[in-house]
């Protein structure tokens, strides 16, 4: 963490799973760089999760992986469209909220079990969206960059494409 913190990231992420020790001395090592915990990846489902041997719902791991991490000192929490209003319940205001898993209304969901649309993730309360294949996997990644933010309506909320 020390060595990136010299690149002056404005985010790096690191597995809330790592536990409260982890991301402790993550944010320690970088007081300037801003911590943001993934929670459980947008491509996990329930049954997955289980496999892998977390306990209870998406959303019940989400919000306590949420949670560990900013009373650990993170100060963003990477989640999916779906949990962000509840995370947001949970940690309040003052945590970024990155959502990846954003995909345009009518398009196919790839390997996304927990995915939404730009508008519903910022109705939900997202700061940043996280839009990736539905981009760099496009015939054309210029095009398809073009027309997702032209289908996106500016102004909407306070969330930044990224």
């Amino acid at each position: 963490m020390r060595s990136v913190a010299r690149l002056a990231p404005r985010y790096v992420t690191v597995h809330a799973a790592g536990g409260a020790a982890m991301v402790r001395a993550a944010v320690d090592a970088a007081p300037d760089v801003e911590v943001a915990a993934v929670t459980v990846l947008t491509s996990l489902g329930g049954a997955e999760l289980a496999a892998v041997g977390f306990a209870g719902t998406p959303l019940d791991v989400v919000r306590r992986l949420a949670a560990l991490a900013v009373a650990a000192g993170a100060r963003a929490v990477v989640c999916s469209p779906w949990e962000v209003a509840a995370v947001r319940s949970e940690i309040g205001s003052d945590v970024t909220l990155i959502t990846p898993g954003i995909r345009a209304a009518g398009s196919r969901p790839d390997d996304q079990a927990r995915a939404a649309t730009p508008a519903e993730a910022v109705d939900a309360g997202s700061d940043l969206l996280v839009v990736g294949r539905p981009i760099i996997a496009a015939d054309d990644p210029g095009t398809a960059a073009a027309r997702f933010v032209a289908g996106w309506r500016p102004g909407h909320g306070a969330a930044d494409l990224v």
